[in-house]
């Protein structure tokens, strides 16, 4: 079992970061109750026993209850799950889980120990905490995105990893881990606010401190995003790509005693940082790297300690060797899934089920909770629930 084994977290409707963090959780071993919307937005139809796909990997193991936070009924089987709750997890923005009367005030009343965990873009204060947004407009004004691309380039849109997943869901998971710690102590529960922008500022850590010394230069020009000749990725001659970062110069050594019969026998390691010579290199490895296979450079490569590896799709990182002997994929209904991480020497972690239909267990799921099967009809009766 995981070591979140016994935990029981109330996942309430979202996209994304929140699912994310709500897999992330149930990987980890805790009981995580997804509270759908008992209704479709559009339509006004039930969601009930609709379609959850293979594919949908951050759907996975939680189940599924329908409920319709409109409805007063529907609020109250909130704050019900709450008493035998240890975590609430929420992505709305600020003010509207108030609005539905299951904000933090009304939840603690009813189990004082529970953490409620608020994740939203632009967290709870601040001149835009009510706006909208999306991951590239959090990394926009945390100061990431301006260094993202190459040079002379505008700054280039990452897939949504960064502020969404990274710098949101990941963020969250850890305050509701540090809080359940708090909560040992103290017994008493809090609320998490973590702000996809504050993670994102988080994650650039290390640049902050070298930018405040000088250190970090216009987009594409440093060290570490792509600027560095020993430090890039390259194509090769089949149309595949290889990525090399002999950063240590015992590595960057290594390099170019492999290439220099190729043609790099002028290179002295002892200049490699040397900016003023590293756009010039760029164009010369380029050149080298187009001249092999993606394959062959693998061969090349094999066992010289020179920090480097192909560049995979998902479609081939699956069936990679190393992968496959870290099994760092699961099956899961004939579809594949990352597999629960990090790894525990005595808490095994698992899938805990394939990706959940909304209101796909609102019956079993409130009798475990503590409903009567006579009140779970009644609530199904007056639309509280579907």
């Amino acid at each position: 079992m995981g070591p979140l084994a016994g935990i029981r977290v109330i996942e309430l409707p979202n996209i994304g970061p929140v699912q994310f963090a709500g897999m992330l959780l149930s990987d980890l071993g805790a009981e995580v109750l997804r509270v759908d919307r008992a209704t479709d937005v559009a339509t006004g139809r039930s969601v009930a026993g609709g379609t959850a796909s293979a594919y949908s990997v951050i759907d996975r193991g939680r189940r599924s209850v329908g409920v319709d936070l409109k409805h007063p009924g529907g609020a109250e089987v909130v704050l019900r799950l709450c008493e035998k709750a240890d975590v609430l997890l929420e992505g709305f923005r600020p003010g509207v889980t108030e609005r539905l009367g299951v904000g933090p005030e009304a939840c603690q009343a009813r189990n004082p120990a529970l953490v409620y965990a608020r994740m939203t873009g632009w967290g709870q204060t601040g001149p835009l905490a009510g706006d909208v947004g999306h991951d590239v407009n959090y990394l926009s004004i945390a100061g990431v995105l301006w260094h993202l691309g190459p040079e002379g380039h505008a700054p280039v849109p990452p897939i949504n990893l960064l502020a969404d997943f990274g710098g949101g869901g990941s963020l969250v998971v850890m305050g509701i881990l540090a809080a359940l710690v708090e909560r040992g102590r103290s017994g008493q529960g809090q609320v998490v606010d973590a702000a996809m922008v504050d993670g994102s500022a988080q994650l650039m850590s290390i640049f902050w401190g070298i930018d405040s010394i000088g250190g970090w230069g216009p987009r594409g020009t440093n060290l570490l995003d792509g600027g560095a000749h020993f430090y890039n990725v390259y194509e090769t001659t089949d149309g595949g790509y290889v990525s090399l970062a002999a950063y240590e110069p015992k590595f960057y050594a290594n390099f170019l005693r492999l290439v220099g019969p190729l043609g790099f026998d002028d290179l002295d390691p002892a200049t490699q940082m040397d900016t003023a010579h590293w756009p010039a290199l760029k164009v010369r490895l380029a050149a080298l790297f187009r001249t092999k296979s993606r394959a062959e450079w693998i061969e090349f490569f094999a066992g010289t300690e020179v920090c480097f590896a192909p560049v995979l799709p998902m479609s081939e990182a699956r069936l990679h060797p190393h992968n496959l002997a870290r099994e760092m994929f699961v099956d899961v209904e004939g579809s594949p899934h990352p597999a629960p991480a990090p790894r525990f020497t005595r808490s095994a972690t698992s899938v805990q089920g394939a990706p959940v239909k909304p209101g796909a267990n609102t019956d079993t799921a409130l009798a475990e909770w503590g409903f009567e099967a006579a009140e779970v009809e009644r609530l199904k009766a007056g639309g509280a629930v579907a």
